[in-house]
């Protein structure tokens, strides 16, 4: 062998021996890890049919406030915590006397034909909300039309009101609409629109593909806006397939149709269960279940006009045990007339834990006895004997079964009576009932007035009958208070009094359940102002993945 080709060796060998000590150190020192990275596609299955992706006609359909949560964008957004955030609008500026809002608009977000979005896709979205044909809630339509609009340049915003509502702030998380599509529309022809199908946003996704069968839409197809204004998704395509009910829908998942089930259902969740693919999300929903007391018939029902009697039904319910019992853990025990978890919620609030004990002792203490050979408590010749209206949905049937058996144990004499939810809602309106036992929607800004205030006892909301000066005074001193911190005192001030005064039984907050297939990373859902509200994490979740080099001491850190 020459002396060159023995060069030559010994210079590979080197080599190799040189290249195997980088690959060591670097097997040694870095190491590969799976990332999320733009792609794919997550398909949805839920109970229902839409019928416009149109945020000012969405208000009745939660089909409808699903798409329009992931198309539309508003001045403002709703948090967990029912708190009001910037979207569309980057800050705002609140005059001291609470009539004038500015609001300045994010520059540089477009719609998703590409055009710049501005002050005028506000002043054409207000002035539908104004129109007195205005087909969507009348007390948003009722609202808006107190409320004058300025346009003061390209992204500013003025709002003046009438006079000081510190829940105004909420009126604006409503979806934008753009006016270089929708200019010249009266309110009155939005239901019949063809945007209503092929909408043009500035939220996350756009509409893509409406799929029908025989006149029925049976899907939609939302592709991410890469444009977005803020955090943009890692999910390529949603899609959602519509089914006419919850079954439905659950089976479809069973099949492999769908990745997601839009709401499990508490006749669905032992099924859902056992499904070793599915990962179950659950959150508190803004809704209550409560009893109301009917105060206001003080002739033949004197009985609830004693704080002492309404104390006694509070303690004398074991509300734990029914919604392990009954709702198979899905609720959660209310204590106050706002929401828990949210701002203005008071933690401290005195609760009333079951204590049957204590429910007959104040019984007692009142006078209420049981007479030998009597059905029922009596005092001065009233029975403590009531019905409890409901609605014949069978859960808050058996819950309202269960309420009465409970009470009855205590020696009362309570009758459940079923309606359909129209009449239920009719007895209310008409305060044509004795107890009554309803859910309740508590959305948004936690405002209790027209619930709770004296004015609206005869034509409002106020179906117990509520007459409570105090009360009703902190109320209204909340409405006109801008400052949240300031406001939230007032209504811990509220709750206070409401739990000493216990005017209406609150039961539970019910709880959502969402389905969502394993291979659906990053999903998570907090509480819940409405079911469309389990998309507010979506730019987080993702089925697409790739692998990147990264350093043994990152690919070990938690």
């Amino acid at each position: 062998m020459s002396r060159s080709i023995r060069w030559q060796v010994l210079l590979i060998g080197a080599g190799i021996v040189l290249v195997g000590i980088l690959l060591t150190y670097l097997a040694r020192t870095y190491a590969t890890t799976t990332v999320p990275t733009i792609g794919g596609t997550y398909v949805e299955g839920v109970a229902g049919t839409p019928h416009a992706i149109n945020p000012l006609l969405s208000a009745y359909n939660d089909v409808d406030q699903d798409l329009c949560r992931l198309v539309f964008s508003g001045l403002t957004r709703l948090n967990s915590r029912g708190e009001v955030e910037p979207d569309l609008a980057r800050d705002w500026e609140i005059s001291l006397d609470g009539l004038t809002y500015v609001f300045h608009l994010r520059p540089g977000v477009r719609w998703h034909d590409g055009t710049p979005f501005t002050a005028d896709d506000v002043l054409l979205t207000v002035d539908l909300l104004q129109d007195p044909d205005y087909p969507g809630p009348p007390d948003i339509g009722a609202l808006w039309r107190t409320v004058r609009v300025e346009k003061e340049d390209d992204y500013t915003i003025r709002f003046t009101l009438s006079e000081p509502f510190a829940p105004f702030l909420q009126y604006t998380t409503v979806g934008i609409l753009p006016a270089h599509l929708l200019e010249g529309v009266r309110a009155a022809d939005l239901p019949g629109l063809d945007f209503n199908l092929t909408p043009v946003g500035t939220g996350p996704f756009q509409v893509e593909e409406v799929e029908a069968e025989e006149g029925e839409i049976i899907s939609i197809l939302l592709r991410r806006y890469p444009h977005y204004h803020g955090s943009n998704p890692l999910l390529e395509h949603i899609r959602f397939r519509f089914y006419p009910s919850s079954q439905s829908a659950f089976r479809a998942y069973q099949t492999g149709e769908v990745e997601g089930i839009g709401q499990v259902t508490l006749e669905n969740l032992p099924q859902a269960r056992e499904e070793e693919d599915l990962n179950l999300y659950s959150a508190q929903m803004a809704r209550h279940v409560l009893i109301f007391l009917n105060l206001g018939r003080e002739d033949d029902l004197p009985f609830f006009q004693e704080k002492e009697v309404r104390q006694a039904l509070l303690y004398g319910l074991d509300r734990e045990g029914m919604v392990e019992r009954l709702l198979e853990g899905q609720g959660i025990v209310a204590h106050s007339p706002i929401i828990a978890g949210t701002w203005a919620h008071d933690q401290e609030i005195r609760r009333y834990t079951y204590d049957p004990d204590q429910a007959r002792a104040l019984l007692d203490e009142a006078g209420w006895e049981l007479p030998p050979g009597a059905m029922a408590r009596n005092k001065g010749g009233y029975p403590l004997a009531f019905t409890l209206l409901t609605s014949t949905d069978p859960l808050q049937t058996a819950i309202a079964e269960e309420v009465a058996r409970q009470w009855n144990e205590l020696d009362l004499q309570v009758t459940v009576v079923t309606a359909s939810p129209l009449d239920v809602l009719d007895a209310l309106e008409r305060r044509d009932y004795q107890a009554a036992l309803v859910e309740l929607e508590l959305a948004g800004d936690p405002d209790p007035y027209p619930l709770w205030h004296q004015t609206q006892i005869t034509m409002g909301q106020n179906y117990a009958g509520l007459d409570h000066r105090q009360i009703s005074e902190i109320i209204e001193t909340a409405r006109i208070t801008v400052d949240p911190t300031q406001r939230a005192v007032l209504y811990h001030q509220f709750q206070e009094l409401f739990a000493e005064e216990v005017p209406a039984i609150f039961l539970y907050h019910p709880i959502y359940t969402y389905g969502v297939s394993r291979k659906v990373q990053g999903v998570q859902i907090g509480p819940l102002m409405a079911p469309s509200d389990r998309f507010a994490t979506a730019h987080r979740w993702y089925v697409a993945t790739r692998r990147v080099i990264v350093s043994q001491a990152e690919a070990q850190r938690p």
